[in-house]
């Protein structure tokens, strides 16, 4: 028996409690994918904060906390902004909420391109202040020698290739990749050289399909598919997008609930029984005993 952190959600605290150690393990996220086959398709979600994290633990092998929460938590135009700080504080709260997943956290812009030196420095921070397994760092070919750094010295990493955020100025916009054949076979080398400096999975980001089946084929470690194909080793999605809490998503999220009318609907009910003072009743208030 381990102790571990579990929020207690009848007192919104966390407390320690022993938990068997259930969690899984970056090796075995890449042993998931056999003879270039994976038979159980691996699943990916975002996760931002303790709660989100304890209510999608037991069904997903990895959370991702995603350098995504700079629109999705901050309201901010792009991935561009976000600190290592900040992706320090929200992993650290989905490790809290979570004893089964493995915790991969994404590296933030500016923090790891510089040098190899510089990657393992705030790699290093980020696994550290969190408590999570893994990172995850963008772009292809020129991020190879740093991924077999980080690997070489303890640190798992997560590749990420096609549609990169984090190179949004440089790519234009968030547009598809891969429909010229010079930038198709791009696509395909990037994640192969991820793949033979150790990195135990790559993101396939906003791809056109062929060129993801193929990488998946080329490809040793699992690839995670967004907007990419379901024949990829797994897929991963912005929690937020696949649960409706956002009127516009990109072409490749699919909306399995609309939380966010449901969300606005309870909100209004609310205020309605506020301005009738019909809240609160007896049985949410306080009186003196007799």
């Amino acid at each position: 028996m381990s102790t571990t952190f579990k929020l207690d959600t009848s007192t919104s605290r966390a407390n320690p409690t022993p938990q068997p150690m259930k969690r899984l393990t970056v090796p075995r996220i890449r042993a998931r994918k056999k003879d270039g086959v994976t038979e159980d398709p691996l699943v990916m979600l975002t996760a931002y904060t303790a709660r989100q994290a304890q209510l999608l633990d037991a069904h997903c092998d990895m959370l991702l906390v995603g350098d995504s929460l700079a629109q999705v938590i901050y309201g901010l135009p792009s991935t561009i902004p976000v600190t290592l700080e900040m992706m320090a504080n929200h992993g650290a709260a989905v490790v809290r909420g979570s004893y089964h997943s493995v915790v991969v956290v994404d590296m933030p812009f500016g923090s790891y391109e510089a040098s190899k030196e510089q990657a393992f420095e705030s790699a290093s921070y980020l696994l550290k202040q969190t408590g999570a397994a893994a990172v995850k760092l963008e772009g292809g070919e020129a991020m190879a020698e740093t991924v077999e750094f980080l690997n070489s010295r303890g640190i798992p990493v997560m590749g990420h290739v096609g549609l990169t955020p984090q190179a949004v100025n440089v790519l234009g916009g968030y547009m598809a990749r891969g429909r010229s054949d010079s930038e198709a076979d791009k696509i395909v080398g990037d994640a192969i050289a991820l793949d033979k400096a150790g990195a135990f999975a790559v993101v396939l980001e906003g791809v056109l399909e062929p060129i993801a089946i193929k990488a998946t084929k080329a490809l040793s470690c699992p690839t995670i598919g967004i907007g990419a194909s379901n024949q990829c080793d797994g897929q991963v999605l912005v929690t937020e997008d696949m649960l409706g809490m956002f009127e516009r998503v990109p072409r490749f999220v699919k909306k399995y609930e609309d939380i966010a009318s449901v969300i606005e609907k309870t909100v209004a009910h609310y205020a309605e029984e506020v301005r009738a003072r019909t809240f609160p009743t007896e049985e949410q208030t306080y009186q003196p005993k007799d």
